[in-house]
């Protein structure tokens, strides 16, 4: 597959810019404890589905002080409409715990101290970063995956090497960044059926091969 040139580069930087410099993640929340949670329930669900879920869960569990001490069966029940919910509920729990033992109660806003806790891996840390400080970092979940090979500015086949080759291309603006290609990859270059008519530079992407990391 064909990789994208410089000149492409700035063609598809200037046009994300434009469409979505004010763009932000589609989860609901208030603070950044609300972020957190959302944001590792929304693994492998729809933002969608996360957000029918969680207005109960932070009505019983406003805090990580109740969160901390929250009956696993209870949490269980509230989520269980969400992918692994079994696991999710396991790991806010202890996240919660974590933070109230060895954060004042307060969630880290670092990334090397967010993957510390239960349920936080490179990917949920990036976004929260990105989404509540502005951060100049990437994060690659599936729609930005199969953007950046559509479009030739990555070939890598797991996450991290992908994250690694948009760093590299796109220098500035992560955050802007990452929040248009997760935008332009749900609704318009889908994996199935991509709007192509839609697209704001058809004459940049190299395939319409539906890319998933290994």
């Amino acid at each position: 597959m064909k990789k994208a040139t410089k000149q492409e580069i700035e063609i598809i930087k200037q046009a994300f810019l434009e469409h979505y410099s004010d763009a932000v993640t589609e989860l609901n929340y208030k603070n950044d404890y609300e972020l957190l949670i959302a944001i590792i329930l929304s693994a492998q669900c729809t933002d969608k589905r996360v957000n029918i879920i969680t207005p109960a869960l932070f009505e019983k569990y406003p805090s990580v002080k109740e969160l901390a001490v929250a009956n696993l069966d209870d949490v269980k029940k509230i989520i269980n409409s969400c992918s692994f919910f079994n696991n999710k509920a396991k790991n806010i729990i202890k996240m919660a715990q974590s933070v109230i033992m060895d954060y004042d109660g307060e969630i880290p806003h670092e990334q090397k101290e967010l993957m510390k806790l239960a349920g936080v891996g490179n990917k949920t840390a990036n976004v929260f970063m990105i989404e509540f400080e502005g951060a100049n970092v990437m994060a690659v979940d599936t729609h930005v995956f199969r953007v950046s090979h559509r479009l030739g500015l990555s070939d890598a086949k797991n996450v991290t090497l992908t994250e690694a080759d948009l760093v590299k291309k796109l220098k500035g603006d992560l955050h802007i960044f990452h929040q248009a290609m997760v935008l332009f990859g749900r609704y318009i270059c889908k994996a199935v059926k991509p709007e192509c008519d839609k697209c704001y530079f058809p004459q940049v992407c190299k395939t319409k091969s539906s890319f998933k990391p290994m």
